[in-house]
Protein backbone atom coordinates (compact mmCIF):
# COMPACT_ATOMS: atom_id res chain seq x y z
CA UNK A 1 0.00 0.00 0.00
CA UNK A 2 1.34 3.48 -0.80
CA UNK A 3 2.10 6.21 1.75
CA UNK A 4 -1.09 8.15 2.59
CA UNK A 5 -0.91 11.84 3.64
CA UNK A 6 -3.77 13.28 5.70
CA UNK A 7 -4.33 16.47 7.68
CA UNK A 8 -5.87 16.19 11.17
CA UNK A 9 -9.58 16.81 11.00
CA UNK A 10 -9.83 15.69 7.34
CA UNK A 11 -10.25 12.35 5.56
CA UNK A 12 -7.91 10.38 3.27
CA UNK A 13 -8.47 7.00 1.55
CA UNK A 14 -6.43 4.22 0.01
CA UNK A 15 -7.29 0.83 -1.47
CA UNK A 16 -6.38 -2.80 -0.89
CA UNK A 17 -7.04 -5.69 -3.31
CA UNK A 18 -7.99 -9.08 -1.82
CA UNK A 19 -7.57 -12.19 -4.07
CA UNK A 20 -8.77 -15.77 -3.43
CA UNK A 21 -6.04 -18.13 -4.58
CA UNK A 22 -7.62 -21.18 -2.95
CA UNK A 23 -9.82 -23.79 -4.67
CA UNK A 24 -12.95 -23.07 -2.56
CA UNK A 25 -15.28 -20.16 -2.04
CA UNK A 26 -13.81 -18.11 0.79
CA UNK A 27 -15.09 -15.22 2.95
CA UNK A 28 -12.60 -12.68 4.27
CA UNK A 29 -13.02 -10.33 7.29
CA UNK A 30 -10.98 -7.11 7.15
CA UNK A 31 -10.11 -4.64 9.92
CA UNK A 32 -7.45 -1.99 10.56
CA UNK A 33 -5.06 -2.81 13.43
CA UNK A 34 -2.47 -0.74 15.24
CA UNK A 35 -2.51 2.76 16.72
CA UNK A 36 -4.50 4.07 13.71
CA UNK A 37 -7.38 1.66 14.29
CA UNK A 38 -9.32 4.14 16.46
CA UNK A 39 -9.83 6.53 13.53
CA UNK A 40 -9.67 4.15 10.52
CA UNK A 41 -12.17 1.82 8.81
CA UNK A 42 -12.44 -0.68 5.91
CA UNK A 43 -15.34 -0.72 3.46
CA UNK A 44 -16.62 -3.34 2.94
CA UNK A 45 -15.47 -5.04 6.10
CA UNK A 46 -16.25 -8.55 4.73
CA UNK A 47 -15.99 -9.96 1.18
CA UNK A 48 -16.78 -13.38 -0.31
CA UNK A 49 -14.70 -14.54 -3.31
CA UNK A 50 -14.83 -17.44 -5.69
CA UNK A 51 -11.58 -19.22 -6.43
CA UNK A 52 -9.30 -17.13 -8.60
CA UNK A 53 -11.30 -13.89 -8.17
CA UNK A 54 -10.41 -10.65 -6.32
CA UNK A 55 -12.06 -7.54 -4.93
CA UNK A 56 -10.77 -4.08 -3.99
CA UNK A 57 -11.73 -2.57 -0.60
CA UNK A 58 -11.39 1.07 0.52
CA UNK A 59 -9.44 2.04 3.66
CA UNK A 60 -10.56 5.38 5.18
CA UNK A 61 -8.20 7.33 7.47
CA UNK A 62 -9.68 10.28 9.45
CA UNK A 63 -7.37 11.41 12.30
CA UNK A 64 -8.99 13.92 14.70
CA UNK A 65 -7.66 17.47 15.11
CA UNK A 66 -6.19 16.81 18.52
CA UNK A 67 -2.79 17.10 20.20
CA UNK A 68 -3.06 13.36 20.97
CA UNK A 69 -2.44 12.54 17.28
CA UNK A 70 1.06 13.90 16.80
CA UNK A 71 2.46 14.95 13.43
CA UNK A 72 4.71 12.50 11.54
CA UNK A 73 4.55 9.09 9.91
CA UNK A 74 2.58 6.29 11.51
CA UNK A 75 2.39 2.63 10.40
CA UNK A 76 -0.97 0.98 9.93
CA UNK A 77 -1.98 -2.53 8.91
CA UNK A 78 -5.07 -4.36 7.68
CA UNK A 79 -5.73 -7.85 8.98
CA UNK A 80 -7.30 -10.14 6.34
CA UNK A 81 -8.81 -13.20 8.07
CA UNK A 82 -10.21 -16.10 5.92
CA UNK A 83 -13.26 -17.80 7.37
CA UNK A 84 -12.47 -21.34 6.15
CA UNK A 85 -8.71 -21.25 6.64
CA UNK A 86 -7.99 -18.82 9.55
CA UNK A 87 -4.41 -20.04 9.68
CA UNK A 88 -3.85 -18.27 6.33
CA UNK A 89 -4.41 -14.81 7.83
CA UNK A 90 -2.52 -11.98 6.16
CA UNK A 91 -1.61 -8.51 7.56
CA UNK A 92 -0.50 -6.12 4.80
CA UNK A 93 1.05 -2.89 6.13
CA UNK A 94 1.10 0.73 5.00
CA UNK A 95 2.19 4.18 6.19
CA UNK A 96 0.12 7.28 6.95
CA UNK A 97 1.81 10.69 7.11
CA UNK A 98 -0.07 13.02 9.51
CA UNK A 99 0.42 16.68 8.73
CA UNK A 100 1.21 19.20 11.45
CA UNK A 101 -1.19 21.86 12.65
CA UNK A 102 -0.62 24.69 15.15
CA UNK A 103 -3.17 25.96 17.63
CA UNK A 104 -2.50 27.99 20.77
CA UNK A 105 -4.80 28.97 23.61
CA UNK A 106 -3.87 31.94 25.84
CA UNK A 107 -5.56 33.63 28.79
CA UNK A 108 -4.40 36.65 30.82
CA UNK A 109 -5.66 37.11 34.38
CA UNK A 110 -6.56 39.45 35.83
CA UNK A 111 -7.30 41.90 33.04
CA UNK A 112 -7.25 44.86 35.49
CA UNK A 113 -4.79 45.29 38.34
CA UNK A 114 -4.39 48.16 40.82
CA UNK A 115 -1.19 49.20 42.58
CA UNK A 116 1.15 52.04 43.52
CA UNK A 117 4.07 51.14 41.25
CA UNK A 118 3.73 47.57 39.95
CA UNK A 119 1.21 44.87 39.17
CA UNK A 120 1.44 41.10 38.66
CA UNK A 121 -0.47 39.11 36.06
CA UNK A 122 -0.71 35.42 35.12
CA UNK A 123 -0.58 34.28 31.48
CA UNK A 124 -1.86 30.72 30.90
CA UNK A 125 -0.66 29.16 27.61
CA UNK A 126 -1.68 25.76 26.18
CA UNK A 127 -0.46 24.05 23.00
CA UNK A 128 -3.51 22.53 21.30
CA UNK A 129 -1.53 21.63 18.16
CA UNK A 130 0.11 18.28 17.33
CA UNK A 131 3.72 19.44 17.13
CA UNK A 132 6.09 21.08 19.66
CA UNK A 133 6.32 24.87 19.54
CA UNK A 134 8.03 27.73 21.31
CA UNK A 135 6.02 30.78 22.30
CA UNK A 136 7.08 34.43 22.23
CA UNK A 137 5.30 37.30 23.98
CA UNK A 138 5.30 40.89 22.78
CA UNK A 139 3.86 43.56 25.12
CA UNK A 140 2.58 46.82 23.67
CA UNK A 141 1.77 50.17 25.24
CA UNK A 142 1.01 53.57 23.60
CA UNK A 143 3.85 55.29 25.48
CA UNK A 144 6.95 54.10 27.26
CA UNK A 145 5.73 54.59 30.81
CA UNK A 146 5.46 50.88 31.60
CA UNK A 147 8.15 48.21 31.90
CA UNK A 148 7.42 44.51 31.33
CA UNK A 149 9.18 41.37 32.60
CA UNK A 150 8.28 37.68 32.07
CA UNK A 151 9.24 34.76 34.29
CA UNK A 152 9.78 32.71 31.09
CA UNK A 153 10.95 34.38 27.89
CA UNK A 154 10.27 31.60 25.30
CA UNK A 155 8.63 28.56 26.87
CA UNK A 156 8.63 25.31 24.85
CA UNK A 157 5.39 23.32 24.82
CA UNK A 158 4.79 19.75 23.71
CA UNK A 159 1.43 18.88 22.12
CA UNK A 160 -1.29 19.14 24.77
CA UNK A 161 1.09 20.71 27.30
CA UNK A 162 0.25 23.93 29.16
CA UNK A 163 2.25 26.35 31.30
CA UNK A 164 1.73 29.51 33.31
CA UNK A 165 3.97 32.51 32.76
CA UNK A 166 4.20 35.37 35.25
CA UNK A 167 4.10 38.96 33.95
CA UNK A 168 5.32 41.93 36.04
CA UNK A 169 4.29 45.43 34.98
CA UNK A 170 6.03 48.46 36.54
CA UNK A 171 5.66 52.22 36.16
CA UNK A 172 8.58 54.64 36.04
CA UNK A 173 7.46 57.04 38.77
CA UNK A 174 4.78 57.16 41.50
CA UNK A 175 1.65 59.28 41.56
CA UNK A 176 1.72 61.17 44.85
CA UNK A 177 -1.67 62.92 44.84
CA UNK A 178 -4.80 63.20 42.71
CA UNK A 179 -6.88 60.60 40.89
CA UNK A 180 -5.76 57.10 39.76
CA UNK A 181 -3.99 56.85 36.38
CA UNK A 182 -5.06 54.08 33.98
CA UNK A 183 -2.32 52.54 31.81
CA UNK A 184 -3.79 50.26 29.08
CA UNK A 185 -1.51 47.74 27.38
CA UNK A 186 -1.73 44.71 25.09
CA UNK A 187 0.01 41.33 25.00
CA UNK A 188 0.55 39.55 21.67
CA UNK A 189 1.45 35.84 21.50
CA UNK A 190 3.37 34.33 18.58
CA UNK A 191 4.32 30.67 18.19
CA UNK A 192 7.42 29.50 16.32
CA UNK A 193 9.07 26.17 15.54
CA UNK A 194 11.15 25.00 18.54
CA UNK A 195 14.26 23.94 16.61
CA UNK A 196 15.79 23.76 13.18
CA UNK A 197 14.54 20.93 11.02
CA UNK A 198 11.13 20.83 12.73
CA UNK A 199 8.10 21.34 10.60
CA UNK A 200 7.37 25.03 10.35
CA UNK A 201 3.83 26.32 10.87
CA UNK A 202 1.89 27.57 7.90
CA UNK A 203 1.80 31.38 7.51
CA UNK A 204 -1.78 31.65 8.68
CA UNK A 205 -0.91 29.60 11.78
CA UNK A 206 2.35 31.36 12.69
CA UNK A 207 0.84 34.85 12.44
CA UNK A 208 0.43 36.64 15.83
CA UNK A 209 -2.81 35.91 17.64
CA UNK A 210 -5.25 38.65 18.47
CA UNK A 211 -3.68 40.70 21.29
CA UNK A 212 -4.98 40.41 24.83
CA UNK A 213 -6.09 43.71 26.36
CA UNK A 214 -5.32 44.58 29.98
CA UNK A 215 -4.98 47.62 32.26
CA UNK A 216 -2.77 48.69 35.13
CA UNK A 217 -4.44 51.26 37.39
CA UNK A 218 -1.83 53.29 39.28
CA UNK A 219 -3.35 54.63 42.49
CA UNK A 220 -1.97 57.71 44.31
CA UNK A 221 0.32 57.28 47.30
CA UNK A 222 -1.77 59.73 49.34
CA UNK A 223 -5.58 59.67 48.89
CA UNK A 224 -7.57 62.83 48.26
CA UNK A 225 -9.32 62.78 51.63
CA UNK A 226 -5.93 63.03 53.33
CA UNK A 227 -5.21 66.26 51.46
CA UNK A 228 -8.55 67.67 52.59
CA UNK A 229 -7.81 66.68 56.19
CA UNK A 230 -4.38 68.32 56.06
CA UNK A 231 -5.91 71.47 54.61
CA UNK A 232 -8.49 71.58 57.42
CA UNK A 233 -5.80 71.08 60.08
CA UNK A 234 -3.67 73.81 58.52
CA UNK A 235 -6.65 76.20 58.45
CA UNK A 236 -7.38 75.47 62.12
CA UNK A 237 -3.74 76.03 63.01
CA UNK A 238 -3.66 79.38 61.21
CA UNK A 239 -6.94 80.39 62.86
CA UNK A 240 -5.45 79.59 66.25
CA UNK A 241 -2.38 81.73 65.77
CA UNK A 242 -4.29 84.56 64.02
CA UNK A 243 -7.44 84.83 66.17
CA UNK A 244 -7.70 82.60 69.22
CA UNK A 245 -4.20 82.93 70.65
CA UNK A 246 -4.14 86.78 70.66
CA UNK A 247 -7.59 86.88 72.28
CA UNK A 248 -6.50 84.44 75.01
CA UNK A 249 -3.38 86.48 75.75
CA UNK A 250 -5.39 89.73 75.92
CA UNK A 251 -7.94 88.20 78.30
CA UNK A 252 -5.15 86.86 80.52
CA UNK A 253 -3.48 90.27 80.71
CA UNK A 254 -6.78 92.00 81.61
CA UNK A 255 -7.46 89.46 84.36
CA UNK A 256 -3.98 89.97 85.80
CA UNK A 257 -4.38 93.77 85.85
CA UNK A 258 -7.75 93.54 87.57
CA UNK A 259 -6.34 91.22 90.24
CA UNK A 260 -3.57 93.62 91.28
CA UNK A 261 -5.72 96.84 91.42
CA UNK A 262 -6.81 97.89 95.06
CA UNK A 263 -10.53 98.00 95.80
CA UNK A 264 -11.93 101.41 96.94
CA UNK A 265 -13.10 101.70 100.57
CA UNK A 266 -16.92 101.85 101.01
CA UNK A 267 -18.34 105.31 101.89
CA UNK A 268 -20.70 105.97 104.83
CA UNK A 269 -20.73 106.44 108.62
CA UNK A 270 -18.65 104.13 110.77
CA UNK A 271 -19.71 102.78 114.12
CA UNK A 272 -17.42 102.85 117.03
CA UNK A 273 -16.85 99.18 116.44
CA UNK A 274 -15.65 99.96 112.90
CA UNK A 275 -18.62 98.43 111.06
CA UNK A 276 -20.98 100.20 108.65
CA UNK A 277 -24.67 100.77 109.38
CA UNK A 278 -27.13 98.24 108.09
CA UNK A 279 -29.02 100.87 106.05
CA UNK A 280 -25.99 102.11 104.12
CA UNK A 281 -26.84 101.86 100.35
CA UNK A 282 -23.32 100.74 99.62
CA UNK A 283 -22.61 98.67 102.70
CA UNK A 284 -22.77 94.94 103.03
CA UNK A 285 -26.18 93.65 102.15
CA UNK A 286 -27.14 97.00 100.67
CA UNK A 287 -29.20 97.58 97.56
CA UNK A 288 -26.13 98.39 95.42
CA UNK A 289 -24.46 95.03 95.94
CA UNK A 290 -27.74 93.22 95.84
CA UNK A 291 -28.51 94.72 92.40
CA UNK A 292 -25.09 93.74 91.14
CA UNK A 293 -25.60 90.13 92.22
CA UNK A 294 -28.96 89.95 90.48
CA UNK A 295 -27.50 91.32 87.27
CA UNK A 296 -24.76 88.71 87.30
CA UNK A 297 -27.30 86.00 87.84
CA UNK A 298 -29.34 87.12 84.81
CA UNK A 299 -26.28 87.29 82.58
CA UNK A 300 -25.27 83.74 83.52
CA UNK A 301 -28.81 82.43 82.95
CA UNK A 302 -28.95 83.87 79.47
CA UNK A 303 -25.71 82.03 78.56
CA UNK A 304 -26.91 78.53 79.55
CA UNK A 305 -30.67 78.58 79.69
CA UNK A 306 -32.93 76.53 77.34
CA UNK A 307 -36.40 77.60 76.22
CA UNK A 308 -39.31 75.15 76.18
CA UNK A 309 -39.30 72.71 73.23
CA UNK A 310 -36.02 73.94 71.71
CA UNK A 311 -32.62 72.40 71.14
CA UNK A 312 -30.00 73.35 73.72
CA UNK A 313 -27.49 76.07 72.86
CA UNK A 314 -23.70 75.88 72.96
CA UNK A 315 -22.54 73.44 75.58
CA UNK A 316 -25.84 71.51 75.44
CA UNK A 317 -24.69 68.89 72.90
CA UNK A 318 -21.81 66.47 72.49
CA UNK A 319 -19.74 65.40 69.51
CA UNK A 320 -20.79 62.00 68.17
CA UNK A 321 -19.45 59.68 65.47
CA UNK A 322 -21.23 56.58 64.20
CA UNK A 323 -19.86 53.91 61.83
CA UNK A 324 -22.09 51.75 59.61
CA UNK A 325 -20.57 48.70 57.91
CA UNK A 326 -22.33 46.94 55.02
CA UNK A 327 -21.32 43.58 53.55
CA UNK A 328 -23.08 42.41 50.38
CA UNK A 329 -22.70 39.29 48.25
CA UNK A 330 -21.96 39.68 44.54
CA UNK A 331 -25.10 40.63 42.63
CA UNK A 332 -27.09 41.24 45.85
CA UNK A 333 -28.23 44.43 47.64
CA UNK A 334 -27.62 45.12 51.35
CA UNK A 335 -28.29 48.01 53.75
CA UNK A 336 -27.11 49.34 57.07
CA UNK A 337 -29.01 51.66 59.45
CA UNK A 338 -28.19 53.91 62.40
CA UNK A 339 -31.21 55.19 64.40
CA UNK A 340 -31.03 58.47 66.33
CA UNK A 341 -31.83 57.74 70.03
CA UNK A 342 -35.13 58.88 71.50
CA UNK A 343 -35.08 62.38 72.92
CA UNK A 344 -32.05 63.39 70.86
CA UNK A 345 -31.34 65.35 67.66
CA UNK A 346 -28.33 64.49 65.53
CA UNK A 347 -26.79 67.49 63.68
CA UNK A 348 -24.69 65.91 60.91
CA UNK A 349 -21.67 67.87 59.68
CA UNK A 350 -19.35 65.24 58.14
CA UNK A 351 -19.73 61.96 56.23
CA UNK A 352 -16.83 59.74 55.07
CA UNK A 353 -17.34 56.74 52.73
CA UNK A 354 -14.72 53.98 52.44
CA UNK A 355 -14.43 51.50 49.55
CA UNK A 356 -11.02 50.05 50.40
CA UNK A 357 -11.50 46.87 48.28
CA UNK A 358 -12.25 48.73 45.05
CA UNK A 359 -15.70 47.11 44.69
CA UNK A 360 -17.99 47.86 41.76
CA UNK A 361 -21.68 48.72 42.08
CA UNK A 362 -23.70 51.59 43.59
CA UNK A 363 -23.99 53.14 47.07
CA UNK A 364 -26.81 55.39 48.31
CA UNK A 365 -27.02 57.04 51.74
CA UNK A 366 -30.03 58.91 53.15
CA UNK A 367 -30.98 60.91 56.21
CA UNK A 368 -34.49 59.80 57.05
CA UNK A 369 -36.62 60.25 53.89
CA UNK A 370 -34.01 62.57 52.33
CA UNK A 371 -31.74 60.86 49.83
CA UNK A 372 -28.36 62.62 50.00
CA UNK A 373 -26.56 61.03 47.04
CA UNK A 374 -26.05 57.91 44.93
CA UNK A 375 -22.47 57.16 43.82
CA UNK A 376 -20.80 54.44 41.75
CA UNK A 377 -18.39 52.39 43.87
CA UNK A 378 -15.77 52.04 41.13
CA UNK A 379 -15.28 55.83 41.04
CA UNK A 380 -13.71 56.13 44.51
CA UNK A 381 -11.81 54.44 47.32
CA UNK A 382 -12.55 57.15 49.90
CA UNK A 383 -15.16 59.92 49.57
CA UNK A 384 -16.14 62.60 52.09
CA UNK A 385 -18.90 65.22 52.45
CA UNK A 386 -19.02 68.24 54.77
CA UNK A 387 -21.74 70.76 55.71
CA UNK A 388 -21.19 74.16 57.33
CA UNK A 389 -24.80 74.19 58.50
CA UNK A 390 -25.53 70.82 60.20
CA UNK A 391 -28.31 68.66 58.76
CA UNK A 392 -30.69 67.96 61.63
CA UNK A 393 -31.97 64.37 62.01
CA UNK A 394 -34.73 64.10 64.63
CA UNK A 395 -35.13 61.37 67.22
CA UNK A 396 -36.01 57.87 65.97
CA UNK A 397 -35.10 58.87 62.42
CA UNK A 398 -32.30 57.02 60.60
CA UNK A 399 -29.07 57.30 58.69
CA UNK A 400 -29.32 54.62 55.97
CA UNK A 401 -26.68 53.23 53.57
CA UNK A 402 -27.80 50.95 50.71
CA UNK A 403 -25.22 49.01 48.64
CA UNK A 404 -25.81 47.06 45.42
CA UNK A 405 -22.78 44.81 44.82
CA UNK A 406 -22.07 44.30 41.12
CA UNK A 407 -18.53 42.94 41.43
CA UNK A 408 -16.30 42.51 44.49
CA UNK A 409 -12.94 44.21 44.22
CA UNK A 410 -9.38 43.16 45.02
CA UNK A 411 -7.90 44.52 48.27
CA UNK A 412 -4.20 45.10 48.90
CA UNK A 413 -3.71 41.38 49.65
CA UNK A 414 -4.04 40.65 45.91
CA UNK A 415 -6.85 38.09 46.28
CA UNK A 416 -10.32 38.98 45.02
CA UNK A 417 -12.83 39.36 47.85
CA UNK A 418 -15.90 37.12 48.08
CA UNK A 419 -18.26 40.07 48.57
CA UNK A 420 -18.48 43.85 48.72
CA UNK A 421 -17.55 45.64 51.97
CA UNK A 422 -18.33 49.36 52.43
CA UNK A 423 -18.06 51.61 55.50
CA UNK A 424 -19.88 54.91 56.24
CA UNK A 425 -18.80 57.16 59.12
CA UNK A 426 -21.18 59.99 60.05
CA UNK A 427 -20.11 62.69 62.54
CA UNK A 428 -21.84 65.65 64.16
CA UNK A 429 -23.37 66.94 67.38
CA UNK A 430 -25.86 64.82 69.35
CA UNK A 431 -28.13 67.15 71.33
CA UNK A 432 -30.86 66.33 73.83
CA UNK A 433 -34.26 67.94 73.32
CA UNK A 434 -36.42 69.26 76.19
CA UNK A 435 -40.23 69.24 76.38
Amino acid sequence: MPVVTVAPGSVATTTLTVRNDSDIVEAYSLEVVGECAAWSSVEPARVSLYPGTSETVTITLSPPRSPEVRAGERPFAVRVLPAEHPESVRVPEGTVRIEAFHELETELAPRRRRGWLRGRYRLAVRNLGNTPVQVEFTPGQPGEELGFAFTQERPKLEPGESTEVGLRVRTGKPVWFGTPVVWPFTLTTTEVAPEEGAEQPRPEESAPRAPLDAEFVQIPIFPRWLLILLAILLALLLAWFALVRPAVRSAAKDAAKEAVQPRPAPSGAQTPGGTGTGSSPTGPGGAGQGGTTTGQGNESGQGTGVGPGTVGGSGGGQQSSQTIEVKAAAGQPARGVYTVPAGMVFGVTDVVLANFQGDEGTLTFSFGDRKITTIALETFRNQDYHWVTPIQIPANDTVTIEVTCAKPGTPASGQRASGCYEVLNVSGVLTRTTP
